[in-house]
This record gives structure tokens, C-alpha cells and sequence, in this order.
């Protein structure tokens, strides 16, 4: 799938802090992904988030191209665990992206971890009963 994104003006932007969990999986959808890229569709509210190795992007479905809401700069690095939050900024380019920006941020880890779940290779398991010799 290619989709070419626009960008109107930008209208404000703000550091944030990510959860870890969410920007983990990110990441690891991202590792798995062949384009170096991942579609993860928020269907609760009819948006698109495109993550790439620089930023997570969000598409409403009405106006497909145009970017409402970018998350960038993510510094990992200034974390000391995996568990701590990365800070990032979101980049607003709607007047009302900051009201989207409250609904994404309880509607895209759902959706993040759904796709994650149907990512991941389910691995037939069986059980090898290990007998001592005497």
C-alpha cells in the first residue's frame, strides 16, 4: 500500500511523553515490517496512523492525504529503561487536532495492540518429557 501525505501549516506543537508500551510496539511492528513502514487503522474513529522509522502520522478518513496530527522526535535514548516513557512532540496541523489528539491517545494503543496481536506468528508448541537415566 503507498500513500502520499500532505501537510497544511503548522499550528502549534507540544512536548509530550509516550507511553513505553505503545511506542515498544511500534517499534516492533516496524522491525517486523518488510516497507519499513506500518498502517495501523483506528477504527473507532475513521483515522489512519502511519508509522515510519521518523514519526507516526494520523489521517482522517475524510481528508485521506492530509496530515491532522504528527508525533515526532521521539529520544528514546533519554530513557534508562524500556519501561520509562519517551519523550516526543506532536505537531498539530488542524484547528481541532487537539481535541483529536485526547481521543487518539486512548484509541490508538487499542488498535496498536490488535494489529500487534494479529502480527504475531502463533508457533505450534508441544511439550518434550525429559526422562532421567538410572
Amino acid at each position: 500500500m503507498e500513500i502520499t501525505c500532505y501537510r497544511e501549516i503548522e499550528l502549534h506543537r507540544d512536548s509530550r511523553l509516550l507511553p513505553a508500551a505503545v511506542y515498544n510496539t511500534a517499534h516492533v511492528l516496524l522491525a517486523h515490517s518488510k516497507d519499513g513502514v506500518v498502517f495501523v487503522p483506528i477504527r473507532n474513529m475513521q483515522f489512519l496512523a502511519v508509522i515510519d522509522r521518523e514519526e507516526i502520522v494520523f489521517l482522517d478518513a475524510e481528508h485521506k492525504s492530509l496530515v491532522d496530527i504528527a508525533w515526532q522526535n521521539f529520544r528514546p535514548q533519554q530513557r534508562s529503561t524500556l519501561t520509562e516513557p519517551v519523550p516526543y512532540e506532536a505537531v498539530f496541523y488542524n484547528k481541532n487536532a487537539k481535541e483529536t489528539m485526547q481521543r487518539l491517545l486512548g484509541e490508538f494503543p487499542p488498535a496498536l495492540r490488535a494489529l500487534a496481536a494479529k502480527d504475531s506468528p502463533s508457533i505450534a508448541a508441544r511439550i518434550i518429557k525429559l526422562e532421567r537415566n538410572r
